[in-house]
C-alpha cells in the first residue's frame, strides 16, 4: 500500500472515530460536565475545563487574563487535536465547553448530542480566512482541474471540506465527479511542507501558517473561504444543555466574558493584542514558541460580541442535508444555539 493511500485509510478512520459518537457514549460521559470536583459554592460550578491549542490563546484564556471572567477560572486539561474532538470532549463530559465548526456541532448534534451552542468563537473576515492554494507552476486553475487531485485540510467532515464542496458546486462540478477530490488529513504545520514535496495538489492554509507559506514564496490562492462566503462567524463554543440548565450564572459569566474579549479585541491595537497574547502563553509555562503570534491578524468573528444567528446553521444544515448525512428537517437553526446568556450587542 502506498503512503498516500495509508495516509487516506488513516484519514477516514480519524473522521469516522471523531463524528462517530453513538448517543449511549455521551449519555454515560456527562459527570464532569455536570457536577463533582469543580468547585461548587451555591450549587453552580466555578471552575470550567477546557483544551487549549499549542501557541494560540483562545477566547476564554484571552478573557481570564483580561479580567472578565470574574470569579470563574479555566482548568487547563490538554491540548485538542480538533473540532470535532474537541466537542465530543464536551458532549461526553471530558470538558466543560468544546469548540468546533458549526457544521461540525450539527452533526453531532443530529446524533442526539444533548448540546447547545452558546457563543461564536471564530469566524472569517478579510483578515481571518483559509485559502486553498497551490503551486506557482500548478496546472490546476479551476474546479474541474481539481478532478483526481488530493486536498490536504486539518479534519474531514468540517469546516474545509465544506467549503470545497461549495466551491466545486458553485462551479458547475456535479456530486458524483466530485467523488473524484480526494480530501486528507494532514496536520496543519505540515501543509506547507507536504504541498511543497507534491504529496498533495492543494493544501489548506490559513493565520499564520499561510502567511509564513506566502512569505516563503513559490505557491499561490486557487480561492479562499472569505471569497466564496464573505464575513461570516463559522465556528460555536458548546455546552451541554444539562450543564446550562444547572448552571446559569456561570454559563452567562462566560458568555460574557468571551464577548467582551472578542470586542476587546478588535478595539484594541494588533500589536497591543499580540503582546497581550504574547504573555499569556509565556506565563502559562508550557515550553510554546510564541513567535507565530507575531503574525495574529483577527479572530474573524462577525456577531458582536459573539452573538450567533440562524443563518450560520442554515448553511451547514443545508450541506449535511445535501450529502445525506442528516434528513432534511431533521434539526432547525434555531434549536441548535441561545443567545439567552449573551445580552449585548442587540439592537
Amino acid at each position: 500500500m502506498s503512503a498516500a493511500s495509508t495516509t487516506a485509510t488513516r484519514s477516514r478512520r480519524q473522521f469516522l472515530t471523531l463524528l462517530g459518537i453513538s448517543a449511549a457514549a455521551v449519555s454515560c460521559g456527562t459527570a464532569t460536565a455536570t457536577g463533582g470536583g469543580s468547585g461548587r459554592p451555591g450549587g453552580q460550578v466555578t471552575t470550567l475545563k477546557y483544551q487549549g491549542s499549542v501557541g494560540a490563546v483562545t477566547l476564554p484564556e484571552l478573557a481570564a487574563d483580561l479580567g472578565y471572567l470574574g470569579n470563574l477560572k479555566l482548568e487547563w486539561v490538554g491540548n485538542t487535536i480538533s473540532g470535532p474532538q474537541d466537542i465530543q470532549s464536551a458532549a461526553t463530559g471530558q470538558i466543560h465547553f468544546g469548540g468546533a465548526f458549526n457544521g461540525a456541532i450539527v452533526k453531532l448534534a443530529s446524533s442526539k448530542a444533548p448540546i447547545t451552542s452558546v457563543i461564536s468563537y471564530y469566524g472569517v473576515d478579510q483578515d481571518a480566512y483559509s485559502g486553498y492554494y497551490v503551486l506557482e507552476d500548478s496546472p490546476i486553475r479551476s474546479a474541474r482541474d481539481l478532478l483526481g487531485k488530493k486536498v490536504g485540510m486539518n479534519t474531514l467532515g468540517a469546516h474545509s471540506q465544506a467549503l470545497l464542496d461549495i466551491y466545486l458546486s458553485r462551479n458547475g462540478i456535479s456530486k458524483a465527479e466530485s467523488a473524484k477530490v480526494e480530501a486528507l488529513v494532514v496536520p496543519p504545520v505540515n501543509t506547507e511542507q507536504v504541498l511543497r514535496q507534491k504529496q498533495i495538489e492543494v493544501g489548506v492554509l490559513g493565520g499564520v501558517l499561510r502567511d509564513k507559506a506566502l512569505a516563503a514564496g513559490g505557491i499561490r490562492p486557487l480561492f479562499s473561504d472569505y471569497e466564496l462566503l464573505g464575513k461570516f462567524s463559522a465556528g460555536s463554543y458548546v455546552m451541554t444543555k444539562q450543564f446550562v440548565k444547572q448552571n446559569p450564572d456561570t454559563v452567562r459569566t462566560f458568555v460574557t466574558g468571551v464577548g467582551k474579549a472578542i470586542e476587546w479585541s478588535r478595539t484594541t491595537p494588533r500589536e497591543e493584542v499580540i503582546a497581550r497574547q504574547t504573555e499569556i502563553v509565556k506565563k502559562r509555562g508550557r515550553n510554546e514558541d510564541t513567535a507565530t503570534l507575531q503574525y495574529w491578524r483577527s479572530y474573524g468573528v462577525a456577531g458582536q460580541y459573539g452573538r450567533i444567528e440562524d443563518k450560520e446553521f442554515q448553511l451547514w444544515l443545508d450541506w449535511l442535508g445535501e450529502r445525506g448525512e442528516i434528513k432534511a428537517g431533521q434539526l432547525k437553526a434555531a434549536d441548535l444555539y441561545t443567545n439567552e446568556f449573551n445580552g449585548q450587542g442587540k439592537g
